[in-house]
């Protein structure tokens, strides 16, 4: 990601919630339809699962964020750990249902809107404090997306940034252009 100077939270936050939702798209269009449902052991899940779990999130924290508890009532987190969708074009339109939650509640807000005060759980926060909760949790998950998804191309794995080996050649600046295609 090339650094692109800002002094905007908001614009910042809202550039790093698009990179990781690419970066673990392009991890996933790398695996086959039946490796987004693979688990490598019995405690671990799926790529699936993980973007299953990230949509409900996303759907509970930012559906009427400004006004009601980011935990909503009606989530029940732990379903979530279970029967993924069934296919890849049924999983990727809840994680863009989820993603298209997130941007539509932040987009919207001002920098005013930061020290305004949201509910998670019954606990207050102010709105800087949720986004940062997120931008901790999401990248969490979108690593352990991007390494099932490595494990399984294996062989024929396309680098998300710098390739193995390669990094003397990324040792000067990156233009905006050269960035984007990496």
């Amino acid at each position: 990601m090339a650094l692109e100077f800002t002094t905007s939270y908001l614009e910042d936050a809202l550039s790093l919630f698009r990179y990781y939702k690419r970066l673990a798209e392009r991890a996933m269009e790398q695996v086959a339809d039946e490796q987004l449902f693979a688990v490598l052991d019995r405690e671990s899940n799926s790529i699936a699962i993980i973007v299953k779990h990230m949509a409900g999130n996303m759907r509970s924290r930012w559906t009427d964020f400004l006004t009601s508890d980011g935990e909503k009532p009606n989530r029940d987190r732990d379903s979530e750990f279970a029967a993924p969708p069934a296919t890849r074009q049924d999983l990727l339109a809840a994680w863009e249902d989820g993603w298209e939650r997130l941007f539509g509640a932040l987009e919207p807000l001002t920098e005013a809107d930061l020290t305004r005060t949201v509910t998670i759980r019954g606990e207050a926060h102010s709105v800087m404090q949720a986004i940062n909760r997120q931008l901790a949790h999401y990248p969490h998950h979108v690593g352990q997306i991007v390494l099932l998804a490595k494990h399984f191309a294996c062989d024929h794995w396309q680098s998300l940034s710098v390739p193995r080996n390669q990094s003397a050649g990324f040792n000067r600046k990156v233009t905006a252009g050269e960035a984007s295609q990496r």
